[in-house]
């Protein structure tokens, strides 16, 4: 049942992107997206049981646009920096590391990739027993990752792999 789940989701993606509808294009994205799920189909559905697949689904729907937000505002937070007379002094990168309480692997991944798609940060290295290292632009960002936002970020997360309440 992965298999086609995984064919789905990747047959709506290949249509969405492509924009193509003629017989070569859709074989091709058939052939291609039954290739790859072939392959991957595991990975995109490890360990979930399967009623509880559309309602983490649906959280997840629910974070991407408080995700937007934050990568809009460091958005604005880098072409400031960017832009600003004094950015040598102001460009200020810094390796910083935390302890995630995310256990699940997707969810550590979901995490590390939210860090990575904010612009002015970077996520290096996921350690074993869950220790982010990450690359941050400025002082700015590195506290933001220290502070709230990532204690945010970790938080919503765990609610969409119910890792908390």
């Amino acid at each position: 049942m992965t298999f086609i789940y995984t064919f789905l989701i990747l047959s709506g993606f290949w249509v969405l992107l492509s924009g193509k509808f003629d017989a070569f294009h859709l074989t091709l994205g058939v052939v291609s997206c039954l290739l790859v799920s072939f392959l991957s189909h595991d990975l995109l559905f490890q360990d979930r049981k399967e009623k509880g697949r559309l309602a983490t689904a649906f959280r997840f729907a629910m974070y991407i646009p408080w995700l937007l937000g934050q990568i809009f505002f460091a958005n604005l937070h880098v072409a400031y920096l960017a832009l600003h007379p004094r950015a040598a002094k102001l460009i200020d990168p810094h390796i910083i590391r935390f302890k995630s309480t995310l256990k699940n692997n997707i969810a550590r991944v979901t995490l590390a990739n939210s860090i990575t798609l904010t612009p002015g940060t970077i996520t290096v290295y996921i350690q074993d027993d869950g220790e982010f290292v990450v690359h941050t632009i400025s002082t700015k960002a590195a506290g933001d990752l220290q502070g709230d936002f990532q204690g945010s970020m970790e938080k919503r997360i765990a609610r969409i792999f119910k890792e908390v309440g």
